[in-house]
């Protein structure tokens, strides 16, 4: 047998690989030549411009971790920007980058899956794999959205770590009160008062009515946290897309059921927003190999603690980290977390757990 019928029949058992597998392969073969890959049109925007620390305060919100959800008024109300540092080993194999662990290998030794790749690219085969799985709820507006989510935490000063698990229930249409979950303490949450509105939306109806389109989420994010006139994508101000990433990450991390369509277009329109970066070669608290999604203020070079870890290979999202300080008992501790969800499902009644 010559070599090329073999070489044929060895390919014709190998499956092809799918326009999320090209798309990261050209990525990595654009890396390795030198060139820069294209992390979309609206990463160049704004690149050299800077802002003083009012237009920040004004334009910009970054949680440090879950709270109590807030009622917006108008304006908006401002926060401060929350950062972390990643702690670097110098000379030795590991990065922590927020909750998830970094393998990098020897100089000249990277292998092919560890070569740089772009966030856009990530998010938008993260979006295609969450349309070809998702499920299509249709839930009444008397009944709950229940959501279980394990919870891995751990203190930075001394490595203790520990699991909780936190249940919420969220009443569809936002007119019953709920029991809400943090770090494994729950309290009710009561209905918002009329004419008080949140972000992310907490009843089903709005959910439903934002696009499910990146720009057109992006648009609406932009009119709900910063105001104004409605505008397109690409002539959107440099210092509103830190609230814009802010309001993204939000809904995605606040809102871990969403009507169909909806998570997709957050995951492609946060790939939109210029600062949003990927890291290869990292895993999960799970042991889990994956890719994190991280954002870095474009005016002061900060990073913030929120990163969001999908699948190598396959994108499928893995699960949410953050940092988050406490000063109880007069001293201050900081805690780098990972949250998965582990189940959700509609029921008719608060604490009501689905049937297994």
């Amino acid at each position: 047998m010559d070599d090329m019928t073999l070489l044929r029949r060895m390919r014709a058992g190998i499956p092809r690989p799918g326009p999320q597998g090209l798309a990261a392969g050209r990525e990595r073969m654009l890396a390795g030549i030198g060139q820069r890959p294209d992390d979309g049109p609206a990463r160049a925007r704004g690149a050299g411009r800077g802002a003083s620390g009012r237009e920040r305060a004004a334009g910009a919100a970054v949680s440090a971790g879950p709270s109590r959800p807030r009622p917006l008024s108008r304006p908006v109300v401002r926060a401060v920007l929350a950062t972390a540092v990643a702690a670097a080993v110098v000379g030795g194999a590991a990065v922590v980058v927020g909750a998830i662990r970094e393998e990098r290998p020897a100089p000249g030794s990277v292998s092919p899956r560890m070569r740089p790749v772009s966030a856009a690219t990530v998010l938008k085969a993260a979006a295609a794999a969450e349309r070809r799985q998702e499920k299509r709820l249709a839930p009444h507006d008397d009944q709950f959205i229940y959501t279980k989510e394990i919870v891995r935490e751990t203190e930075t000063g001394t490595g203790r770590t520990r699991t909780l698990v936190d249940e919420n229930w969220r009443s569809v249409d936002g007119s019953r009160r709920g029991w809400t979950m943090e770090v494994g303490k729950g309290w009710w949450s009561q209905p918002l008062k009329p004419g008080q509105s949140m972000w992310p939306p907490a009843r089903w109806q709005e959910l439903k009515k934002l696009p499910t389109t990146p720009a057109g989420l992006v648009l609406a994010v932009r009119k709900r946290l910063i105001g104004g006139r409605p505008t397109a994508a690409p002539d959107i101000r440099a210092q509103d897309w830190p609230m814009i990433e802010f309001g993204l990450v939000g809904l995605l991390h606040r809102t871990p059921v969403m009507p169909a369509g909806l998570r997709a277009a957050a995951f492609e329109a946060l790939g939109m927003v210029p600062g949003v970066t990927a890291t290869p070669g990292v895993t999960d608290a799970e042991g889990r190999a994956g890719i994190a999604i991280t954002y870095r203020d474009p005016f002061h070079h900060l990073p913030t603690s929120d990163v969001l870890i999908f699948a190598d290979h396959t994108y499928d999202f893995l699960g949410f980290a953050d940092t988050r300080t406490s000063d109880s008992g007069g001293t201050k501790k900081t805690y780098k977390r990972v949250f998965t969800l582990e189940s959700y499902a509609i029921v008719d009644k608060v604490k009501q757990r689905p049937r297994t």
